[in-house]
């Protein structure tokens, strides 16, 4: 028997097992083409107007900052800058003592990150564990209740309290921007904690291990997506934040970046292709950091949603 019959004998044997489907096709599969989905064109429009949004500003930003100073006063802001230069960044590099506030900058947001990562895991794995007591519930639900606060409702006792303690320098401004962060932080936090088995606790508590072990050696690892969830929001809040530096720090000198670009509002207004290269330097590390982790974001609060 030849491998060509094979298969007419298979059909043979199958009518003769099953003779109720006799003469009867079996049911054809039917293939879409790929490109050939329905587009839902309303949901199309407005993610197209929402990205024009933001890459309209963007577009302007970059061509203003790469004209000269007679370029910018042409009246027209979407025009592409012919022939291209570089002196709005040279001037805004100086005017601005860009390396000092980009290290201020660096100081503050690096330390809220990782204050801000290391407190709200602490006091999430406090509470996701003592949920059964009230004074751990009653202070999550305070936690939440602090959203709802924003900075300039307290501004001016924070202003007051930093003064006299010795914290209107960099450092205050962390540990305010830290305890901003902290109600936020600890919801993502509690959220992926519940979806945690306790099994591998109980299992590293047979083994001997401590709560200070068993949180370091196994749970803070296993937070990795969250924490990197919470470090990206946490960065994005400190790099760009401007009312808390401008309030709490008393010294010029040590201003952040943002605080710093404020001078071309008021003094050199006219100058648009240094104000924009300004905008351009600020803004780029926190575009460049959230290109490169976007997907920790949708990865850690989808973690977080499920529970398995």
């Amino acid at each position: 028997m030849t491998a060509l019959n094979q298969p007419a004998l298979a059909f043979e044997q199958a009518e003769l097992a099953f003779p109720e489907r006799q003469g009867t096709e079996p049911p054809r599969r039917r293939f879409r083409r790929v490109g050939t989905e329905r587009i839902n064109w309303s949901t199309t429009t407005i993610l197209v107007l929402c990205s024009l949004t933001v890459l309209l500003p963007l577009y302007v930003t970059v061509s203003m900052a790469l004209k000269s100073g007679t370029q910018v006063v042409d009246g027209n802001a979407f025009s592409f800058p012919s022939p291209i230069s570089f002196d709005g960044f040279v001037q805004a590099w100086t005017l601005t003592r860009f390396p000092v506030g980009l290290a201020v900058s660096l100081l503050v947001t690096a330390g809220t990150v990782a204050a801000t990562i290391i407190l709200a895991a602490f006091a999430s794995y406090a509470i996701a564990r003592n949920w059964d007591r009230k004074l751990f519930r009653y202070s999550f639900f305070y936690l939440l209740a602090a959203m709802f606060i924003p900075f300039p409702v307290v501004a001016l006792p924070q202003i007051q309290l930093t003064g006299r303690v010795g914290l209107d320098n960099p450092v205050g401004v962390i540990i305010l921007a830290t305890m901003f962060q902290l109600s936020f932080s600890v919801l993502l936090f509690t959220a992926f904690l519940r979806s945690i088995p306790l099994e591998l606790e109980e299992s590293a508590r047979i083994d001997g291990a401590t709560t200070w072990q068993t949180f370091w050696r196994l749970i803070f690892p296993l937070l990795a997506p969250m924490s990197a969830t919470v470090g990206i929001f946490a960065f994005l809040y400190a790099w760009n934040d401007f009312m808390m530096p401008s309030l709490i720090i008393s010294d010029p000198a040590l201003q952040t970046l943002p605080v710093r670009q404020n001078l071309f509002q008021t003094q050199f207004s006219n100058n648009y292709n240094v104000a924009f290269a300004s905008y351009l330097m600020a803004m780029a590390p926190a575009i460049v950091a959230y290109l490169f982790t976007q997907r920790w974001v949708m990865a850690g609060v989808t973690q977080g949603a499920i529970k398995g």
